[in-house]
């Protein structure tokens, strides 16, 4: 399974956004940072904010800020979104298209597999891979003495 870069740019789009904690960003201000075309994030913004992911503002200083806590929003509630279904094969989620389906005895591997990454994701919050950003940043500042 490979994810697509729409995916792991949502999920950079939507950390940044919880690293601000309340202050609404203009998706200018996002893309400097996260080195990400203007484009493309204006792609990404409108699923999440039709899943009520984020809220935007209009006016001068108008921009995004989330609508629910980080420790709300879950990897699975940005990955479902943004890529669809997740199956590691396109018969668990439409089973009619095989007929061998009913004597598959590979299916219980991927449904395994499929339910094994479904709880990883959902098991993950916005709120703690804004964690893992503080402590990257932290450990990012090296200081060398002689």
């Amino acid at each position: 399974m490979r994810l697509s870069k729409r995916t792991r740019y949502g999920i950079r789009l939507v950390i940044e956004l919880a690293a601000n904690n309340d202050k609404v960003m203009n998706l200018t201000e996002i893309a400097k940072r996260q080195d990400i075309s203007m484009k493309y994030l204006s792609m990404i913004i409108i699923p999440l904010k039709r899943a009520g992911i984020v809220i935007s503002s209009r006016g001068a200083h108008g921009g995004y800020k989330l609508l629910k806590p980080p420790t709300q929003i879950t990897v699975a509630d940005i990955v479902n979104l943004l890529e669809g279904d997740l199956e590691p094969v396109e018969c668990l989620a439409h089973p009619e298209i095989c007929n061998r389906t009913p004597l598959c005895a590979a299916k219980s591997l991927w449904e395994k597999l499929s339910a094994t990454v479904s709880e990883f994701f959902h098991s993950v919050t916005i709120a703690d891979l804004l964690k893992e950003k503080k402590i990257k940043l932290r450990n990012s500042n090296f200081s060398y003495q002689i």
